[in-house]
């Protein structure tokens, strides 16, 4: 029995959630769109081990050492030996075939689409406002000569010669319990019962193509990084024209090189000169919705921040409710002055400084009392 755990890379004690996260991570990893065609069986294991997992009445059985997904599993405890109703699955899975004549019918030639996935990259105003991204994926997609039936010019399958449509073949073979009747697979028609005599020239008679394609995809406002969207019905095209599966796409958000996200809040940093900072200033600074007028106060300090409110990330799935931008002020310091302006700054010290003899130091910032600033001294000083 297949270690689904192992599989998805999780312990046997993982959550719901755990689970689902292990699954976007292998699904991307492994999905035959990214990866490359070699890897469809490994996709198709993680398919399997997420569908087990997922389900919390597949999930006890699994524990229990039972693999829903192997034939006969559903008929577990009903009896030490399950169904005995059933005894021709059980001798199927030693002599590969239906026993008993219990033959299944024709394998329908129409079937449902994989799901596909795909990736898009956005800016972070995008993300901000919501928007739309266009995605290319290489898929099957339908047949337009032969609208999906496989068969050339509106012709039509033939009845299989030899399972007369029946999708599979019976025989008489030898076992260790005597002489059994089994069935398998008609080969000629490849169990669908019928046979496409005049295939169609562009899909070969499977009733689709490989193509490549643009999707667009709408982006919700409010979105977060490494995002999974779903659209439905624009994966892949099934065999015979079938039911096309669904898109998933991830979303990755590119860092902004004004803005840094946190939540629904949008944070930026605006370098102003020390005499701004000391005496006050009106400045304008960028954001998403245009220039916004901000006022350093007098006296400011280092890393003060500035509330901008419902200026930041739209929230999601909460119409008109936005997060705040929040400006950080970073303070530029002279590296070079002139003789009148070291003067002035020397009678600061002079007034100020002349009795320090350390700087004080503790395990948080001090929050005791109305002290001023630098800053305020400063301006106190030049005034």
């Amino acid at each position: 029995m297949a270690d689904y755990y192992e599989v998805l890379g999780i312990e046997r004690s993982a959550s719901e959630e755990e689970i689902k996260k292990a699954y976007r991570k292998m699904s991307r990893k492994y999905h035959p769109d990214i990866a490359g065609p070699e890897y469809e069986d490994k996709f198709k294991e993680v398919n399997n081990a997420y569908e087990v997992l997922s389900d919390p009445d597949k999930r006890r059985m699994y524990d229990s050492g039972v693999d829903p997904n192997q034939p006969g599993a559903g008929a577990y405890g009903a009896s030490p030996f399950g169904n005995m109703g059933d005894m021709g699955d059980i001798f199927g899975q030693f002599f590969g075939g239906a026993f008993s004549g219990g033959a299944q019918g024709p394998v329908p030639r129409t079937q449902p689409g994989r799901d596909a996935l795909a990736s898009t990259t956005i800016d972070l105003k995008t993300a901000v406002f919501g928007g739309t991204a266009h995605v290319k994926i290489n898929t099957f997609g339908l047949c337009q000569v032969c609208g999906g039936s496989g068969a050339k010019g509106g012709s039509q399958p033939t009845t299989c010669p030899d399972c007369h449509g029946q999708g599979f073949r019976q025989k008489v073979v030898r076992t260790m319990l005597g002489q059994m009747m089994t069935s398998a697979p008609c080969e000629r028609c490849e169990g669908h019962g019928t046979i496409i005599t005049d295939p169609c020239p562009s899909c070969m008679g499977h009733g689709r193509v490989r193509a490549t394609r643009e999707v667009g995809i709408t982006i919700p406002a409010g979105i977060s990084d490494d995002s999974r969207l779903r659209l439905a019905n624009q994966g892949e095209v099934g065999e015979g024209g079938g039911a096309a599966g669904d898109l998933y796409v991830d979303v990755r958000i590119r860092p902004d090189k004004q803005f840094t996200r946190n939540g629904d809040d949008l944070h930026c940093w605006v370098q102003v000169p020390m005499s701004w900072a000391v005496l006050g200033h009106d400045l304008d600074i960028d954001t998403f919705d245009g220039k916004q007028t901000i006022t350093i106060p007098a006296g400011c300090q280092p890393e003060d921040t500035i509330t901008l409110k419902n200026l930041g990330v739209s929230k999601l799935r909460q119409a008109g409710e936005r997060g705040d931008l929040i400006a950080h002020i970073s303070v530029r310091i002279p590296t070079k002055v002139s003789d009148a302006e070291r003067d002035l700054i020397e009678r600061f010290a002079a007034s100020h400084d002349a009795d320090a003899t350390h700087v004080s130091q503790s395990s948080r910032p001090a929050t005791a009392g109305p002290r001023k600033g630098f800053f305020s001294k400063l301006k106190d000083a030049l005034s």
